[in-house]
């Protein structure tokens, strides 16, 4: 997300001009329009569950395959659909995740176990993306990619150090093997504790927000002497980067540390059936 949200600001290609194309969405129409930060986001999230995956359960890999590709393409042509994007930037989103994925792929083991283990994780998990943010590139006007690009970069931050600080207190558990495994079939209990699981993990991770939201902008725009409700003074650098950032990364550290936690305290998680 952060290469591809980068590169629209360096190549600073135009989103299709209207007329003749009907944009249904306005929020992001100040923002350039090379590569599609969707069709890169929908293609890495399908595939690398994909890939990921067929390490741990059972399934005809033909039909996650078949799955992988329309849900990538739904979002891919909503893009083309709501006037957002052209098919070249589309494309480019694409051919750009896959690419990234396919270099990546051979070190994900890697990379799972140093972000895990190593004493040094924590730090470079909040170090280098907030320093990411604060180097993002300047434009001669207020974009909301870099706000975005904050937000996404700090919920990585927050769930990284979460998972490692798990690690270290003995809070993980390894699944039973042998590998892959055959899923037990969908049972209206199960998805009922989904349900229930969804709810009170998607009404604390709101809580959250607001709360250190809410916190973080009037201690910001009072050091800056800026009014809260200015909304210039919030897209300024020196604010919109710390408030969004101690933000996302709260809400990452809540999802990955307390929300599980309360499930199994709730009785919404029966890890002994496996539900």
């Amino acid at each position: 997300m952060y290469i591809g949200q980068v590169m629209k600001d360096m190549l600073k290609l135009q989103r299709p001009p209207s007329p003749p194309v009907v944009k249904l969405e306005t929020r992001v129409d100040a923002e350039y329009g090379m590569p599609s930060t969707h069709a890169m986001a929908a293609t890495a999230i399908s595939f690398t569950l994909l890939l990921s995956a067929q390490e741990r359960v059972k399934f005809p890999f033909e039909l996650g395959l078949i799955v992988a590709v329309v849900l990538s393409a739904l979002v891919c042509l909503s893009r083309l659909y709501t006037g957002m994007h052209s098919a070249l930037d589309v494309i480019c989103g694409v051919v750009i995740s896959a690419v990234i994925m396919a270099v990546s792929y051979p070190y994900w083991g890697t990379i799972d176990y140093l972000q895990l283990h190593n004493p040094l994780s924590p730090i470079v998990g909040v170090v280098l993306p907030l320093f990411l943010s604060y180097k993002y590139p300047e434009l001669d006007h207020y974009s909301t990619t870099r706000g975005d690009t904050t937000i996404i970069l700090a919920c990585c931050s927050g769930c990284s150090v979460g998972y490692w600080v798990n690690e270290r207190l003995g809070l993980t558990f390894d699944l039973a093997g042998p590998f892959p495994v055959t899923l037990p079939p969908l049972t209206l209990a199960a998805l009922g504790l989904g349900v229930a699981r969804f709810l009170v993990g998607l009404g604390m991770l709101v809580l959250t927000r607001q709360t250190v939201r809410w916190a973080s902008l009037r201690v910001l725009c009072q050091i800056y002497g800026a009014s809260v409700s200015d909304v210039e003074a919030r897209r300024r650098k020196a604010i919109e980067v710390p408030y969004k950032f101690s933000t996302y990364v709260a809400i990452g550290l809540v999802n990955s540390i307390m929300v599980n936690r309360v499930f199994v305290m709730m009785g919404l998680w029966d890890l002994g059936n496996s539900v």
